[in-house]
């Protein structure tokens, strides 16, 4: 047991910690989206599980198949199964995320966010970055590396 630990300390640091807090902050918004939407989402699933379908008019001829309502509604149980996992780890992340996330200074934050999160070329969020802070682009680059170096430790630690 002792030597399991010792191997996951030195592991840890072998941790590319700058891509792993970029790659976190990527899944972000993500990770709201299933928050704010997971309720619905099995809603839908529990009303497909139990509402009736109807034949498909195809003009070919099916075949019967007795246990199509006990298939479809393992189907429909399995498919909740799976959103109320990815629910659990969503909040599992945010738990994590968040506190972080939310330490860092409101500059910090819009410089990652539009590096990171908007869906804008380097160059508009050089430009954006620079122009709102009134930053060359050096200086855009040395805000954006302290900030996702502050955000990883955060995230990491040492």
């Amino acid at each position: 047991m002792i030597f399991w630990r010792c191997d996951m300390l030195i592991a840890w640091q072998y941790l590319d910690k700058k891509a792993a807090a970029v790659e976190a902050l990527k899944d972000y918004n993500s990770m709201q989206y299933i928050i704010e939407h997971s309720d619905e989402d099995i809603y839908e699933v529990e009303t497909r599980m139990t509402s009736p379908h109807s034949a498909k008019i195809t003009g070919v001829p099916g075949k019967h198949n007795p246990k199509s309502g006990e298939e479809r509604l393992a189907a429909c149980l399995d498919e909740i199964d799976v959103l109320k996992e990815r629910y659990r780890r969503t909040l599992e992340y945010m738990e994590w995320f968040k506190p972080a996330w939310e330490a860092l200074s409101e500059e910090e934050q819009f410089i990652l966010t539009e590096f990171f999160v908007n869906d804008v070329s380097k160059t508009e969020a050089i430009a954006n970055i620079g122009e709102k802070l009134f930053l060359e682009r050096a200086q855009v680059y040395r805000r954006k590396d302290k900030a996702l170096n502050h955000l990883a430790l955060l995230l990491y630690g040492k």
